[in-house]
């Protein structure tokens, strides 16, 4: 088996579903292209080149891609020369030694943002012996690096989304990059992580202009593909009109039956859902559709492409990183998250890499009578006893009394909690909360896990050290509720609208609106990029300038780009809607 998890295969197909129902499978329609089903296709288009170079990211079956096409190329009459580029890989050995210092401790799930490229990894001498050979009809160069090579040919680009890469990785069918043999799925994630997403992303980038087909690999056996331009062009499309990517979703310790619940298309046969991967760059895709297919590529190739029309003047800043996340954290009958906090800005660029901190909010879409949210640390917080009480904790497996060091708020729906770095918090059970956030979104330190253990039986780390470095002991009674829960004010209104300031804290460079509306408004970018939720109502139309209208239901996520300039919205239900907006401060750009 090559994935292990319970999340459903996505189809090659979308299946047609209630329009008043939140979309798992969101799509683009693509431009000017044709999306294709099966190697068959692949293999016809790419016979009647000279020279092939199979390229494409960590995680595609290069085994099932080199057999299948050499086997109907050949069956087409054609002599065929399939050159592996593992083959010019430097050792393994090597290898090891060259991407351990971005590592770290073997113990810890944090390393350092990798400085290598991808042409470290290749030994030079053997790259520069390839040669083309006229004795064949077609040579076809395949492989993770293939157009480290340097060789003119049709380039086929293989992409795979980041979940699916993390299905096959959970199951040992794949490994890191220049790496055969299988380490712990936390410790392959790691290195998937500082290391290999951040050489190949690099490497995604320069091709990306170059590449003349694109095919996403993760159905196997049954690839979807199309041309380059064809993706440029719908990317293009995206960047100035909207864009809602593919989100996927995750059980955990903790999570909770909300999404379960309410959530047409997930497989229910799971435990629950914790998370919901909104929208995060790094982990989630962007969904083409044509002829009545689904194709998925990176989101990152709209930042590497579009990043300008995108983000507009925070582009200067941000560079190809999307600065804001949308996720869910259901513990609807769940479990309390860990008690955590996040990294100083200057912690996390010297200790990990990152350009930019953690600073995260508690959007509270949802709540029971007895929900709350664990913020800030009582008024009379001992550092030293606390830490004393959390080591005695994590040493005896004695259960924590949180409430005597740690504040608990009671949360309601609509309640927006402010979570700066440095500040401890965590939220309780019965709570469905978007998180909006900045992007990184690994870099939480847990201090305490209410001693229970993770889905598959295995206590959960915890990083009390890295926790007390940037914990913020001023974060403490009356102060809590003064700094750390904004207060709603209306900035604008109107006979049936109002637009409300929800406002974040100093430290965080990101803000965030609620309009409220009976009929339709219209919002100006301000060359921004707006990230958007119905929090209330049915559904919203959304009308970007000049293109056709897109509908979104309850609890979807979808941008609009700063380059669309205004955009109109439509509540398509009666009673209210209300809608959260959020962008960065132009005093953060």
């Amino acid at each position: 088996m090559k994935r292990n998890t319970s999340q459903l295969l996505i189809p090659i197909e979308k299946e047609t579903q209630s329009l008043e129902s939140y979309d798992i499978y969101p799509a683009f329609p693509l431009k000017d292209g044709i999306i294709e089903a099966g190697y068959e296709s692949l293999a016809k288009v790419i016979s009647k080149e000279k020279v092939v170079i199979l390229d494409g990211y960590i995680g595609v079956d290069w085994d099932e891609v080199s057999s299948t096409l050499k086997n109907l190329i050949e069956s087409m009459g054609f002599k065929i020369k399939m050159v592996n580029v593992n083959n010019f890989l430097k050792e393994e050995s090597e290898i090891q030694k060259m991407v351990l210092p971005f590592l770290r401790d073997s113990d810890s799930i944090f390393g350092y943002r990798t400085t290598l490229t991808l042409c470290d990894y290749f030994d030079q001498s053997k790259i520069d012996g390839i040669k083309i050979s006229q004795d064949y009809d077609i040579t076809i160069i395949y492989g993770t690096g293939a157009s480290q090579t340097k060789i003119k040919g049709h380039l086929v680009y293989f992409d795979l989304p980041k979940n699916e890469l993390q299905f096959r990785m959970r199951s040992s069918s794949i490994s890191n990059l220049g790496i055969t043999i299988w380490n712990t799925p936390k410790q392959m994630y790691k290195q998937f992580y500082f290391v290999d997403w951040i050489v190949l992303n690099r490497e995604k980038k320069r091709l990306l202009p170059k590449m003349d087909i694109i095919v996403d690999q993760q159905r196997p056996g049954n690839p979807t593909w199309t041309t380059g331009s064809a993706v440029r062009g719908s990317l293009s499309q995206m960047s100035t009109h909207y864009f809602r990517v593919r989100p996927w979703f995750e059980p955990g310790v903790w999570g909770g039956q909300w999404m379960k619940e309410r959530f047409t298309g997930l497989n229910p046969d799971v435990p629950n859902y914790a998370w919901s991967f909104e929208m995060i760059v790094p982990e989630n895709g962007l969904l083409l559709e044509n002829n009545d297919k689904l194709l998925e590529v990176s989101f990152d190739m709209l930042m590497f492409q579009e990043r300008d029309n995108v983000l507009g003047k925070a582009a200067q800043r941000f560079q190809d990183e999307f600065p804001i996340r949308f996720d869910f954290l259901d513990t609807f009958d769940g479990g309390n998250l860990s008690v955590q906090c996040h990294p100083k800005p200057d912690y996390i660029k010297k200790e990990f890499g990152e350009n930019f901190t953690q600073d995260e909010t508690y959007y509270i879409m949802d709540a029971s009578e007895d929900a709350d949210v664990y913020l800030g640390f009582q008024d009379n917080i001992d550092p030293k006893e606390f830490r004393q009480a959390l080591e005695h904790s994590f040493e005896t497996k004695e259960v924590l009394d949180v409430e005597k060091y740690i504040q608990k708020l009671p949360a309601k729906k609509h309640d927006l909690f402010l979570i700066p770095h440095g500040t401890v918090h965590c939220s309780g059970i019965n709570n469905m909360v978007l998180e909006i956030s900045a992007t990184p979104y690994i870099f939480t330190f847990k201090m305490y896990d209410w001693q229970r253990m993770d889905l598959d039986g295995k206590p959960r780390p915890l990083n009390i050290e890295h926790a007390f470095k940037n914990l913020n002991f001023d974060r403490k009674g009356n102060r809590v509720k003064e700094t750390l829960v904004s207060k709603p004010y209306v900035e604008s209104s109107g006979p049936d609208w109002k637009k409300i300031h929800l406002p974040t804290h100093p430290d965080h460079f990101y803000d965030i609106y609620r309009y409220e509306f009976e009929g339709e408004i219209t919002i100006n970018t301000n060359d921004q990029c707006h990230i958007l939720m119905l929090v209330e109502g049915g559904s919203i139309e959304l009308i970007p300038n000049d293109y056709p209208s897109q509908t979104f239901q309850y609890a979807e996520t979808f941008a609009v780009p700063a380059a669309a300039n205004k955009y109109r919205l439509i509540n398509k239900m009666e009673g209210m809607a209300k809608v959260i907006v959020s962008f960065v401060k132009d005093e953060a750009c």
